[in-house]
């Protein structure tokens, strides 16, 4: 398991190893029951959300456990665990099920304020909405443009997004509060023409789950954007949640974007963003996969359960927002700065990988590990 994937949902009746004897840099798992030892070997970070295990061994730089039932005993730095007893907002993902009457739909599990730990589903039904899947558009690579993906969004069907890759020559648009957006196989979306690949209106209760966001050739301004600039509804009752999110700058494909996720809405939930300026592959020049920011919060309330942002040319996360809280973090400094002079601001050499607005009174981030690899001479 590394980055950019996720264990979800499972039950392991045995032991776990959370590596394959070799290098391993990874990783996120949530709602997971191992019934024996999970073992992280040789990752060099992991993040654990509601898991329960019988022990667990392993440390290395940062492990983050948070509303994990039996956490390992230990702190900050030796070993180097951060332990979070309890989750304090949390929906989990929606996924896909057969139901008892052999019939298709979604799972939307049910929004819990108070606190918790351990599974969602060890011994008792998932608490939650089942939501049929005829009320959903069955969208197909190849087949399905931006016009039509938004002719069904518009009409108020759900979105399940069929595995391939998705060229678009406009933003899809999500205006409907409760909206679920859910990708298969890592369905992936390209913006072709400089444009966003998802714009969300400022509304309370969508999610979206389980997709890549490739930047295209021309650049776009942002690869998803949650909220209007200046919204300010209040959806404590009814979050955002992004669950499972790929966001790359080349890589795969030659692309190019100012940003990679803009969330001003207030109460947006994030669990398990990867966001990745290519350090290798396509496109993977310093002049070439152009990203200054990788995350840039400029919402109020917004609370984000593993974060991995990599390689930005400028800061990689920008928190503008209020009563921010951000639990885990990894992110990897830019490898690829050719002199110091390209990547200086303000007579300060580099950039922070983290930025707090220096006007923000209120923000906690746990488990934060930042590193820098630099291969250039000097």
């Amino acid at each position: 398991v590394s980055q950019g994937t996720s264990m979800r949902r499972m039950h392991i009746q045995g032991d776990l190893d959370l590596w394959d004897r070799g290098w391993a840099s990874g990783g996120f798992m949530a709602d997971c029951r191992i019934e024996g030892q999970g073992n992280s070997g040789t990752q060099q970070q992991w993040f654990s959300r509601n898991d329960s295990w019988g022990s667990w061994t392993g440390s290395n730089w940062n492990m983050t456990f948070v509303g994990a039932q039996n956490p390992p005993a230990g702190d900050w730095p030796h070993p180097a665990y951060t332990v979070i007893a309890d989750t304090p907002l949390l929906r989990e993902k929606p996924y896909l099920y057969v139901d008892r009457h052999g019939d298709y739909a979604v799972m939307v599990p049910a929004l819990q304020t108070g606190g918790t730990r351990g599974t969602s589903w060890a011994g008792r039904a998932t608490a939650g909405k089942s939501v049929s899947l005829d009320r959903f558009y069955l969208a197909h690579a190849g087949r399905d443009t931006a016009e039509s993906i938004n002719a069904a969004l518009g009409s108020g069907k759900h979105l399940l997004l069929t595995p391939g890759v998705y060229h678009l020559a406009s933003s899809l648009r999500v205006t409907k509060p409760g909206t679920i957006i859910l990708g298969l196989g890592f369905a992936t979306l390209v913006p072709d023409r400089g444009t966003s690949a998802l714009e969300i209106s400022d509304v309370g209760g969508v999610s979206v789950a389980g997709i890549v966001f490739d930047a295209g050739p021309i650049e776009s301004p942002t690869l998803l954007r949650v909220g209007e600039a200046g919204g300010a509804a209040d959806h404590s009752k009814n979050p955002t949640f992004l669950y499972d999110i790929v966001l790359r700058v080349g890589g795969a494909t030659v692309g190019t974007a100012s940003a990679c996720l803009v969330i001003n809405s207030r109460n947006v939930v994030g669990d398990n963003l990867w966001i990745w300026r290519a350090d290798h592959g396509a496109g993977a020049t310093w002049e070439g996969n152009k990203s200054k920011n990788g995350l840039i919060v400029n919402g109020a309330h917004v609370t984000i359960y593993g974060l991995f942002v990599e390689h930005f040319q400028e800061y990689q996360t920008v928190w503008n927002g209020e009563a921010g809280r951000v639990l885990f973090y990894q992110s990897e400094l830019p490898y690829d700065a050719p002199t110091q002079e390209e990547w200086q601001h303000g007579g300060v050499n580099g950039y922070a990988s983290y930025k707090v607005a220096d006007g923000v009174v209120s923000h906690e981030a746990w488990g934060m590990g930042v590193y820098g690899v630099f291969i250039h001479s000097p």
